[in-house]
C-alpha cells in the first residue's frame, strides 16, 4: 500500500479533483442553461478543488521531474556533472521549500484562528488554507526523494573513479 501511494499518490489526488470539477461544473451548466437554475455552490467548490489541485501539482511535477528546465544546458554535462547540478538544484528547492512550510504553517493557523467559513458552503476555510501546507510538505518529500538518488549517481561515480584509479 506504501508502494502504490508513493508511485500513485498524486496522480490519483489530481485525477480525482479534475474529474470532480468537470462533473461540476457540467452540471452547473447544465442547470443553468437546461432548467434555468444556478447552483449557488459549484463555483466555490471548484474553485477550491483548483487551489487544491494547484498545490498537489508542485510535488506531482517534483516527483516525474517535469519541471522547467533547460534540457539542452543539462546534455553537455557527463552523467557525473548532470547529476552533481541536480544534487545543487535540489538542494536550492528543499531550502526553499524549509522556508515556505513555517510560512504556510502559520498561514493555516491564523486561519483556524479566525474561524472563517466560506460564503456558500459553510465549510471551514482552514480546509483550503491547508492545501499550500501539504503542497509545500509533498513537495518537500519528492524533492528530497529525488535528491537523495541523484546523490547516489554521483557518491557512486566518485568511488567507481577511485577504484579505477581516476581522480
Amino acid at each position: 500500500m506504501l508502494k502504490w501511494l508513493d508511485k500513485n499518490l498524486e496522480e490519483a489526488l489530481l485525477v480525482t479533483i479534475l474529474c470532480a470539477m468537470t462533473l461540476i461544473m457540467g452540471i452547473q451548466v447544465f442547470s443553468r442553461y437546461a432548467l434555468s437554475y444556478s447552483l449557488s455552490w459549484s463555483e466555490e467548490v471548484t474553485r477550491y478543488l483548483f487551489i487544491w489541485s494547484a498545490f498537489l501539482s508542485i510535488s506531482y511535477c517534483t516527483k516525474r521531474c517535469i519541471s522547467i528546465k533547460i534540457e539542452q544546458f543539462l546534455h553537455r554535462f557527463s552523467d557525473r556533472n548532470r547529476a552533481l547540478l541536480k544534487v545543487i538544484n535540489h538542494t536550492i528547492e528543499l531550502l526553499l521549500f524549509a522556508y515556505l512550510i513555517p510560512y504556510s504553517i502559520m498561514y493555516l493557523n491564523s486561519s483556524i484562528s479566525s474561524n472563517q467559513v466560506s460564503p456558500a458552503l459553510g465549510v471551514p476555510m482552514y480546509l483550503v488554507q491547508s492545501a499550500p501546507l501539504v503542497g509545500f510538505l509533498l513537495a518537500f518529500i519528492r524533492i528530497l526523494q529525488r535528491w537523495i538518488i541523484e546523490y547516489k549517481i554521483v557518491k557512486n561515480d566518485v568511488l567507481d573513479n577511485k577504484l579505477k584509479g581516476g581522480n
